[in-house]
């Protein structure tokens, strides 16, 4: 006798084929086995699923299942309900999240070559001998306290140095101590962060049980952590926002910090925030686990930073989360204090002032290291010509090709075409064509030139890095970079935002930020929140050992040095500057006060774009909670053309979370219809994003 069952494939939305598939099998099989199932002429990845079969009808043959993955446990309920709803708030097809959750090399191995791979896992974990564990503060002493009890997710707000990572481990440690089978997720926003994290968690827990999970993984390596938490031998997974969608069985605890960062808002495919998914994993571990008492097996999960998202600081303001403070340093170091320059008074064209050269001079000598931030790698933004007003703009995209001058190449960031740069102006001919702007490598070869002859206190002259994509390109690199600032064999290091946060430099006395002006007066209303936070996390950096927090500074290049962001900033006070920021969000009903998403098409033509866009809102007026959305016309995105694409994009506002989901859920189907239509000619490709962060 055969069974009929529902199977999840990744087949994505527009394939019009449902959220799962019907297959028979003669077994029954536990919704979330992993089978392999004939799709087309193809055979691919499935999960069974929870639910009855869609009957297929009288005249339409159900086909069998291939395979089954029988040394595999299920999925559990908690990952096919996350995935559930991912799929739904994101607007994506189940099987595009679901399959998209699983490593890539699962999706091409047969049950013989998974046999192989379990085979070649790692046995029981060894013996580990602890190192000695630092005394807890007295406010790591309470919040520990605190934590223990809270029912609600946690936003831990702690001052940059305020031991922090010491409460993550401290939280592990209580977790796996009281549960032999628990395990803990541990976030972070960025791939160069996990190495140092890695490094912490094994000194104190063992190697053997702590994985890593991001996407500059080797395909097996992916695999063998995936394996290795699925099935409970890794009680403790670090990961970047990829991690959130790994399967955890025994999941008790998660932590996602600096959980403001925008990298863990997804950019491409479901577009999810990692660390809203993470509080709802939370729920559905909970609820999915109950004890014989009715009680839920507790799940906690804990959100922290020095700069917290608007959403989540106001989600404390208003009681959904409970907020936990730690304003003080380890060792009662002090904050460093805030310098300003005002560049209205120096020279033009100067690229650092000379006060701050003085500054980073004195450094050196006393064997301290300094921090230069600039947020834009490579020499210049653009290469021009100053006869006739030629510019390096790509060919293919709306944006200009950034000179980089340690190969000399003309690189689009975008799309990435690259060109040699020209001997002379490609539009005149004339030869004195001249870089505009800054980037890193600019500053990096400027300060060379500025220290040259400054020597350290052993004699020896003084060393300079830079730290960016393009630096730690190549494997291994960065975790050269990073052994390099911790030996002091670098006394200025020069970065982009990779190097502003989550990092514990010891040596750091200044931070200066080069050129922080142009997002003081962005049209994005986020702008103002990033770059408090990004200045926030950069300050953090200096005087890290109380021995040196004293005389710690924080230097800002500006032309507005009355700008009131650096008045909170100068303070320290981040309630301040958010209390602000959410009256200004509420009076302009911005989120959090009111709910967006934005449906975004790229066709060869802006036209055609726009005009799929205008055509389905046009459509949508009579759909389930239109009265309370507004659809804004479609228009041009920032960098319009990328890649010879032109992209557009139309913005969709609510008060109420549930109306716009509804309506997009509605809205759906008619997309899909506009698609096949007159209007949808041309068109490559839309998407929708919901709970944009970048408009």
């Amino acid at each position: 006798m055969s069974h009929l069952l529902s199977v999840v494939v990744a087949t994505p939305a527009h394939a019009g084929l449902g959220a799962a598939l019907t297959y028979e099998h003669p077994e029954v099989l536990a919704p979330g086995t992993l089978v392999r199932v004939p799709l087309g002429k193809r055979e691919v990845l499935g999960v069974v699923w929870d639910g009855a079969p869609l009957d297929t009808g009288a005249d339409l043959a159900t086909r069998p299942i291939t395979e089954v993955f029988t040394p595999l446990a299920p999925l559990p309920a908690s990952w096919r309900q996350l995935v559930g709803f991912a799929g739904r708030y994101y607007q994506r097809s189940l099987g595009e999240v679901a399959l998209a959750a699983l490593p890539p090399q699962l999706r091409e191995l047969n049950g013989v070559q998974l046999a192989r791979r379990l085979k070649r896992q790692p046995g029981p974990a060894t013996a580990h001998t602890p190192p000695p564990v630092p005394a807890l503060s007295p406010e790591q002493t309470e919040v520990m306290a605190r934590l223990h009890t809270a029912r609600q997710p946690v936003l831990l707000f702690g001052s940059t140095g305020s031991g922090k990572t010491e409460v993550y481990l401290r939280s592990v440690q209580q977790l796996l101590e009281s549960d032999p089978q628990a395990q803990a997720l541990i976030m972070v926003p960025e791939i160069n962060l996990t190495p140092q994290l890695e490094e912490r968690f094994g000194e104190r827990f063992g190697a053997d049980g702590v994985v890593a999970m991001h996407s500059g993984m080797t395909p097996p390596q992916r695999l063998a952590s995936w394996l290795a938490a699925h099935s409970g031998a890794a009680r403790i997974v670090l990961g970047t926002r990829m991690a959130v969608l790994a399967s955890l069985p025994h999941l008790r605890l998660i932590v996602v910090d600096e959980e403001h960062d925008p990298s863990y808002k997804s950019q491409e495919g479901a577009r999810y925030s990692a660390r809203d998914l993470a509080v709802y994993l939370a729920k559905q571990v909970n609820d999915s686990h109950p004890t014989p008492d009715g009680e839920a097996s507790h799940c906690r999960v804990l959100l922290g930073s020095a700069t917290p998202s608007l959403e989540s600081w106001h989600a404390s303001e208003t009681g959904r989360y409970v907020r936990l403070a730690m304003p003080s340093r380890i060792g009662g170091g002090c904050l460093p204090r805030l310098r300003l320059v005002d560049m209205n008074h120096q020279p033009r064209k100067t690229l650092l002032a000379q006060p701050l050269l003085d500054a980073i001079t004195e450094r050196i000598g006393r064997g301290e290291q300094s921090l230069l931030l600039l947020n834009r790698r490579g020499y210049a933004p653009v290469l021009a010509c100053h006869d006739c007003g030629w510019k390096s703009e790509c060919a293919h995209c709306s944006a200009h090709r950034v000179f980089h001058k340690i190969d000399r190449t003309l690189r689009c960031h975008h799309c990435g075409f690259t060109e040699r740069v020209p001997r002379a102006c490609p539009a005149c001919g004339n030869l004195d064509i001249a870089p505009l702007g800054r980037g890193t490598e600019q500053i990096e070869e400027h300060i060379i030139e500025r220290l040259a002859g400054v020597l350290r206190p052993d004699g020896q002259p003084a060393q300079v890095a830079r730290m960016d994509a393009d630096s730690t390109r190549l494997k291994g690199s960065l975790e050269q970079h990073l052994a390099r600032m911790h030996s002091g064999e670098v006394d200025v290091l020069v970065g982009t935002q990779m190097v502003a946060k989550g990092h514990d430099f010891r040596r750091i006395t200044l931070v200066a930020s080069v050129n922080a002006d142009a997002a003081l007066f962005a049209s994005d209303c986020r702008a103002p929140e990033r770059l408090f936070a990004l200045l926030m996390q950069a300050a953090g950096r200096a005087g890290r050992d109380a021995s040196l927090g004293a005389g710690s500074e924080m230097w800002v290049q500006t032309g507005y040095p009355q700008h009131p962001l650096f008045a909170a900033l100068r303070q320290h006070d981040y309630p301040a500057f958010a209390a602000q920021e959410l009256k200004d969000r509420e009076a302009a009903a911005m989120p959090p006060f009111a709910f967006q998403a934005l449906v975004r098409a790229e066709a060869r033509s802006q036209e055609t774009a726009q005009g799929f866009l205008n055509e389905a809102a046009a459509l949508a007026t009579e759909l389930p909670g239109a009265d309370q959305v507004t659809v804004f016309p479609a228009v041009p995105m920032t960098i319009q053309r990328v890649a010879n694409v032109e992209r557009a994009q139309m913005l969709l506002e609510s008060p109420t979370r549930m109306a716009l989901q509804r309506f997009l859920a509605a809205w759906q189907p008619v997309l899909l219809d506009t698609r096949q239509g007159p209007a949808g000619k041309g068109l490559i490709r839309w998407a929708i994003d919901v709970d944009p962060l970048n408009l």
